[in-house]
Protein backbone atom coordinates (compact mmCIF):
# COMPACT_ATOMS: atom_id res chain seq x y z
CA UNK A 1 0.00 0.00 0.00
CA UNK A 2 1.14 3.42 -0.90
CA UNK A 3 0.90 6.60 1.66
CA UNK A 4 0.90 10.13 0.84
CA UNK A 5 0.77 13.04 2.91
CA UNK A 6 -1.56 16.01 2.25
CA UNK A 7 -1.67 19.33 4.14
CA UNK A 8 -4.99 20.42 5.48
CA UNK A 9 -5.32 23.94 6.11
CA UNK A 10 -8.71 23.44 8.92
CA UNK A 11 -9.63 20.69 11.46
CA UNK A 12 -12.31 18.77 10.89
CA UNK A 13 -12.43 18.31 6.83
CA UNK A 14 -12.10 14.60 6.33
CA UNK A 15 -11.98 11.66 9.50
CA UNK A 16 -9.71 8.65 9.58
CA UNK A 17 -11.70 5.74 7.53
CA UNK A 18 -12.96 8.02 5.44
CA UNK A 19 -12.84 7.26 1.44
CA UNK A 20 -11.66 10.41 -0.57
CA UNK A 21 -10.47 11.01 -4.53
CA UNK A 22 -7.67 12.88 -5.47
CA UNK A 23 -7.23 15.21 -8.68
CA UNK A 24 -4.04 15.61 -10.24
CA UNK A 25 -2.39 18.67 -11.17
CA UNK A 26 0.66 19.22 -12.97
CA UNK A 27 3.78 21.62 -12.56
CA UNK A 28 6.49 22.37 -14.98
CA UNK A 29 8.62 19.48 -13.02
CA UNK A 30 6.44 17.85 -10.62
CA UNK A 31 2.75 16.41 -9.86
CA UNK A 32 0.98 17.73 -7.02
CA UNK A 33 -2.70 16.37 -6.22
CA UNK A 34 -5.87 17.52 -4.09
CA UNK A 35 -8.37 15.54 -1.68
CA UNK A 36 -11.38 16.32 -3.19
CA UNK A 37 -13.22 18.57 -3.56
CA UNK A 38 -9.79 21.05 -2.62
CA UNK A 39 -10.34 19.50 1.25
CA UNK A 40 -6.33 19.17 1.35
CA UNK A 41 -3.35 19.26 -1.14
CA UNK A 42 0.01 17.21 -1.35
CA UNK A 43 3.42 18.49 -1.75
CA UNK A 44 5.23 18.05 -5.15
CA UNK A 45 5.83 14.85 -5.98
CA UNK A 46 8.23 14.27 -8.81
CA UNK A 47 6.95 12.47 -12.30
CA UNK A 48 8.83 9.55 -11.40
CA UNK A 49 6.48 8.70 -8.52
CA UNK A 50 3.20 9.62 -9.93
CA UNK A 51 0.23 8.30 -7.98
CA UNK A 52 -1.71 6.01 -10.37
CA UNK A 53 -4.71 5.63 -7.95
CA UNK A 54 -7.19 7.90 -7.76
CA UNK A 55 -9.14 6.71 -4.57
CA UNK A 56 -8.03 6.04 -1.05
CA UNK A 57 -9.02 6.26 2.51
CA UNK A 58 -7.54 8.47 5.59
CA UNK A 59 -5.68 6.66 7.79
CA UNK A 60 -4.45 9.35 10.28
CA UNK A 61 -4.21 12.74 10.84
CA UNK A 62 -1.88 14.87 13.14
CA UNK A 63 -1.85 18.63 14.01
CA UNK A 64 1.46 20.40 14.93
CA UNK A 65 2.92 23.54 14.74
CA UNK A 66 2.30 24.15 10.91
CA UNK A 67 -0.94 22.83 10.77
CA UNK A 68 -2.73 19.54 10.11
CA UNK A 69 -1.30 16.57 8.16
CA UNK A 70 -3.46 13.83 6.56
CA UNK A 71 -1.96 10.57 5.54
CA UNK A 72 -3.92 8.69 3.08
CA UNK A 73 -3.10 5.00 1.49
CA UNK A 74 -3.72 4.20 -1.72
CA UNK A 75 -4.17 0.30 -3.68
CA UNK A 76 -0.79 0.87 -5.51
CA UNK A 77 2.76 -0.35 -4.61
CA UNK A 78 4.99 1.98 -2.33
CA UNK A 79 7.49 4.02 -3.83
CA UNK A 80 10.68 5.89 -2.68
CA UNK A 81 10.46 9.33 -2.40
CA UNK A 82 13.57 11.47 -3.01
CA UNK A 83 15.49 12.89 -0.23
Amino acid sequence: MRRMEFKMERQGLLEVGQDVTVTEGLLPSNYYYTIDPSLAMSGNIPFRCRLKSRAGRVIDIQENARGFYVTAEFDEPDVDMPG
